[in-house]
């Protein structure tokens, strides 16, 4: 009797070889990036106590009420699976001494966790590229993080993104707007849903990143957030704009964006896209100057982001950047019993000698007719065979397979892999990269 299948955790998919190549481009393109712009890669677990994400994003976001995955371990602490990377990045450099006057450009990459509905665009396991300035108190890394974010939709090349801007200030600024907007939003508490007069006492500025349509006529007439900064604020704020103008960064100034975390302060922003319906954000950020602190470290200024890796996948799948299909460059082909022990020696001469090209071995036997059906599939450029007649005599036969490649030769076996190499290197690039 055969037993079930067992399915994947619902909202936790599975990447598969054919969708990699996306995946791995993005990755590479956030390496080289980076490197750029001088930031250095960190890894932090993705298992941090719970408190870490209760005292950084704030009890009344509803990623701390309703989406966390937390548990008891086996030793009774309460420790929960990272739902975003900040918090965890920040708890690092604390731990680690790592600021102490220093600043630092680092980022992460990795899963993330959240246990929310999913549909298109939000996932309960999702991955995240986390950006992280600290240290930095200026309105010019704030314009950095902004560029280097605008430099990923060029590399990539994707262009239906929009830059939204704002920002909430000082916490002493936005606890003075506050007050003005828990005014207003008592005054109406009749017309009020369930979520928005939960949050009304605990963090009425959640209220205005609700998306009941029902809320938004309500939100609109609320008082403004940046009509109520401070002076110094204000100034940051304008010299960020500034800079984006002398960047060439367009963007729209969004009084009510807010963003979903109580630790931001001063700047954020958030790029958003129409091509992928509901779920229109794919990069958001902000300041985050009180967060070291709050964590237990010295008062230490910060700005970051984050950038959804399946939302920029499904960019990628809707544009024009297609990234290259993975294919061998060499497949080896074998006849015999004697010849078919050697292939694997041979195959790994072959990558000592060819850094970076694909080498696939035969494996599993078959006939010539069958290997060489697997060779075509695999796109190889060239096939390698070796047959008893071929490892008596201490030869292998060099056979291109792609129009233009050349004509097949025979090449001494003690010597495959630097005539391999070398055939490489005489081949116009063109013949190379063609692929079937």
């Amino acid at each position: 009797m055969t037993s079930a299948a067992i399915a994947p955790v619902k909202g936790m998919n599975d990447l598969l070889p054919s969708e990699s190549p996306r995946w791995q481009f993005l990755e590479s393109v956030t390496r080289e990036l980076l490197h750029a712009y001088a930031y250095d890669e960190m890894r932090v677990p993705v298992v941090e106590h719970t408190d870490l994400f209760k005292r950084a994003i704030g009890e009344y976001t509803d990623v701390v009420e309703k989406e966390m995955y937390s548990f008891l371990d086996k030793g009774g602490e309460a420790l929960t699976l990272r739902p975003e990377a900040t918090a965890g990045m920040v708890r690092a450099a604390i731990s680690n001494g790592m600021l102490r006057g220093a600043r630092h450009k680092v980022w992460c990459i990795g899963p993330m966790f959240r246990h929310e509905k999913p549909q298109k665009g939000r996932f309960r396991q999702f991955h995240q590229i986390d950006v992280e300035a600290i240290g930095f108190s200026g309105p010019d890394i704030d314009a950095e993080l902004i560029a280097l974010s605008a430099a990923f939709w060029r590399r990539l090349g994707i262009k239906r993104v929009t830059l939204h801007l704002n920002s909430l200030g000082t916490a002493e600024a936005r606890r003075a707007y506050r007050e003005h907007l828990t005014a207003y939003l008592r005054a109406r508490h009749g017309d009020l849903d369930e979520d928005s007069r939960r949050r009304l006492e605990g963090n009425p500025l959640r209220i205005l990143d609700s998306k009941n349509p029902a809320m938004q006529e309500l939100i609109a007439g609320a008082p403004l957030l940046p009509e109520h900064l401070d002076a110094e604020s204000r100034t940051h704020f304008e010299a960020l704009q500034a800079m984006l103008r002398a960047l060439g960064i367009d963007f729209t100034l969004n009084p009510r964006l807010v963003r979903g975390l109580d630790y931001y302060s001063r700047t954020v922003f958030e790029w958003v896209t129409d091509a992928l319906g509901a779920q229109d954000a794919v990069c958001s950020g902000g300041r985050y100057d009180g967060l070291v602190a709050q964590l237990g470290g010295e008062p230490t200024p910060a700005i970051g982001f984050a950038m959804g890796m399946e939302r920029v996948v499904a960019l990628l799948e809707q544009g024009d950047a297609v990234p290259p299909a993975v294919t061998a460059d060499v497949y080896l082909v074998a006849q015999g019993e004697a010849a078919t022990r050697a292939l694997l020696p041979l195959g790994d001469a072959l990558r000592a000698a060819l850094p970076g090209r694909r080498i696939e071995a035969n494996l599993g036997g078959g006939n010539f007719k069958a290997q060489f059906r697997r060779a075509d599939r695999s796109g190889a450029t060239l096939a390698l065979v070796l047959g008893e007649d071929e490892l008596a005599r201490g030869v292998a036969q060099l056979k291109p397979l792609r129009e233009g490649a050349g004509a097949p030769q025979e090449i001494p076996l003690a010597t495959a892999a630097v005539a391999v190499a070398r055939w490489f290197d005489d081949q116009p690039r063109g013949a190379q990269e063609h692929r079937p």
